[in-house]
């Protein structure tokens, strides 16, 4: 308990400095800065509420019980507030356990159709729609950085920007995370003529945007900067300037594409910041692997040739093979109803924490 009780009263003096702070008229000459303060403050925004709460019911709990001699009304009061108190607790333990450091940032998503041709490329571009309706719903905006697509109006490489609304604990990282892997399709596609269920697949990557990246330093000697004219279906230009810019990234080989903007110093400028993001990723990666080569996620692994989901069509079927969820409601999915998916996913990504612990 007095760990707990440590861990409220640090949070609280953190709170309060983060609001002192965010009172201060200079902070906001920095907008960088002000954004991070913001960002910390309203993550801390729950615990705190939670706090405050259980305080409140703690202290409505006793006065009750000292009433309840002379009132059975009372006794039943604080019967109800001792199950309410409980349950604050758990969600303040909750709140206060160690939890992925990236859960509020931004993310990046890479979305690839693999095998399987043009009918992969199609299930790559359902993916995409379903994602983007789903952080539609929740709020979270999505804006495409770069785009290939196929000749039937397919995706075959998408470049997805996933950003909070509202900035919180739980950003898009904490929803999406989970999504990186390959997933297969089981259906009759649209260019079969025989009626044949066949398989193919998308590959998806995701990875944390953070406001800052920390100390990832990019020569210019290890990059190649193609440009060119940005690409609608079957790759045919939708641009009359050459402002759409390809980096690769020499030493890993790495490749970053962006054509949002028209300008192609801006777009250079955000592939940078998506390039540094996908290096950050990787020594995080390559860090943790390190610090435990013997640890087995039961849930996550950016391990991309994972197949993470199937989703079979002819039953109507989503299946992700992690954690053994099977649901008979694909279309809904599809149409960015995810909500019980991803809580299956975070429900096991918690027990596993907790376990750890």
């Amino acid at each position: 308990m007095s760990d707990k009780v440590t861990a409220v009263d640090d949070v609280l003096s953190e709170y309060h400095g983060l609001e002192a702070q965010l009172g201060d008229p200079d902070l906001h000459n920095d907008a960088a800065r002000a954004r991070k303060v913001g960002k910390r403050f309203n993550e801390l925004q729950p615990i705190i509420q939670t706090h405050a709460r259980l305080t409140q019911v703690r202290e409505d709990m006793e006065a009750a019980r000292e009433m309840a001699s002379e009132d059975a009304e009372f006794a039943a009061e604080a019967d109800r507030l001792a199950v309410e108190a409980e349950e604050l607790e758990e969600r303040l333990a909750d709140l206060l356990a160690p939890r992925d450091p990236h859960d509020s940032d931004d993310i990046v998503m890479e979305i690839k159709s693999g095998a399987g041709g043009e009918e992969a490329a199609l299930f790559a571009g359902e993916l995409a729609r379903m994602y983007q309706r789903y952080a539609e719903k929740n709020g979270f905006t999505t804006e495409i950085l770069g785009l290939s697509e196929s000749d039937l109006g397919g995706v075959k490489d998408m470049t997805l920007s996933v950003r909070a609304k509202n900035p919180s604990r739980d950003g898009a990282w904490s929803v999406f995370k989970f999504e990186g892997g390959v997933h297969r399709v089981q259906r009759v596609p649209v260019t079969e003529s025989q009626g044949r269920i066949q398989t193919s697949a998308a590959g998806v990557l995701v990875y944390p945007e953070p406001d800052e990246i920390e100390d990832v330093q990019i020569d210019d000697k290890d990059l190649r900067v193609d440009v060119y004219r940005s690409s609608g279906k079957g790759g045919q230009g939708v641009n009359t300037t050459d402002s759409a810019v390809r980096l690769t990234h020499l030493p890993t080989g790495l490749v970053v594409t962006c054509q949002k903007e028209r300008s192609q110093i801006q777009n250079k400028a955000r592939a940078m910041q998506v390039l540094a993001a996908r290096l950050q990723q990787m020594r995080e990666e390559e860090a943790a692997a390190t610090a435990s080569d013997a640890r087995k996620s039961q849930v996550r692994t950016m391990d991309r040739s994972e197949r993470v989901r199937t989703y079979n069509f002819p039953e109507n079927r989503v299946s992700d093979h992690r954690i053994g969820y099977k649901a008979h409601n694909l279309d809904a999915v599809l149409g960015g109803d995810m909500e019980d998916l991803l809580k299956a996913l975070h429900d096991a990504e918690r027990q596993e924490r907790l376990e750890a612990e």
